[in-house]
């Protein structure tokens, strides 16, 4: 009878812990799946010349297309060239890109959409006017023509994306900031005479940057899937120069070799669904309904 009544408490503390983890698994499992994925494609990126077996530009065309095997984890493309090396190299070109699309991007519509939104009267109309102006266009179709008007290069690529890019960001900025204009706290910095940079930038837009990050986080696994799409249209990186996207391109017409093309698409899966999860678990984490479940 005692020692039952002495392992209560333990069993108590065991089912206390167990009802933790679960609640934090639901709370946030999906995030810290997202966010491990994040973090070791990042890591892959900053080690990948390190990690890769085989110089990624080495032609061989006596070893062209084999299969996967001991010496070539992921085989080799049409050139002889090992696709895991390729594979780990690409990541560097694609997440930069998926990157800087969108941290640029999302600063430049924030700027944008806030001061349309608290400048108000003909700049906000002339500023929206030209936002709903880029929305009219389906971005990527705006995007293949801006990248094939400029010419073949990442750099010109990374540009046509950004055209396109920026809008939504302004379009979320001005809703926020129009929402948060006429908080007491605006009012309150009126009164005591803080000019309407400071009020913008110190007050208003910290209070509504929720919202911009997760967007921010979901959009980085569409620029890198937009990034992989021009790409594969022969719009990206210049030969030999390797990317997801191009690679995939690539061996979409090897059936049999169905390793060429595979394993840069699972890379692509792999990373867009990383970075939704990451910002799903931030949407929830900012949200108080969410976290008081």
């Amino acid at each position: 009878m005692s020692a039952g009544l002495a392992s209560s408490p333990a069993a108590d503390a065991a089912a206390a812990g167990r009802a933790r983890r679960g609640r934090w698994l639901r709370r946030y499992g999906l995030a810290a799946t997202g966010g491990a994925i994040v973090l070791a494609w990042i890591l892959v990126a900053i080690f990948a010349t390190a990690l890769a077996p085989w110089p990624y530009e080495q032609v061989d065309v006596t070893r062209r297309l084999l299969p996967p095997s001991a010496e070539h984890w992921l085989g080799t493309d049409l050139l002889g060239r090992d696709v895991f090396s390729r594979l780990l190299v690409g990541a560097r070109i694609s997440l930069v890109a998926g990157i800087v699309v969108v941290v640029v991007g999302g600063l430049v519509g924030t700027l944008v959409g806030g001061i349309a939104a608290y400048a108000g009267g003909r700049a906000e109309e002339w500023m929206m006017r030209a936002t709903d102006l880029v929305m009219c266009f389906p971005p990527i179709i705006l995007a293949m023509a801006i990248a094939a008007a400029l010419g073949i290069g990442v750099t010109n690529t990374i540009l046509a994306m950004l055209v396109v890019w920026w809008p939504k960001f302004a379009r979320l900025a001005r809703s926020l900031v129009l929402v948060q204009r006429n908080q007491e706290y605006v009012e309150a910095a009126h009164v005591l005479g803080f000019g309407p940079s400071r009020i913008l930038f110190r007050h208003i837009v910290p209070n509504a940057v929720g919202p911009l990050v997760v967007l921010l986080t979901l959009d980085v696994g569409t620029a890198i899937l937009t990034f992989a799409g021009l790409n594969f249209l022969g719009l990206g990186v210049v030969p030999p120069t390797p990317e997801w996207g191009q690679m995939v391109s690539e061996g979409r017409e090897l059936v049999e070799q169905w390793w060429v093309a595979t394993f840069p698409g699972l890379a692509i899966l792999s990373v867009v669904i990383g970075f939704n999860f990451l910002g799903d678990g931030i949407r929830d984490w900012l949200d108080p309904k969410s976290r008081r479940r």
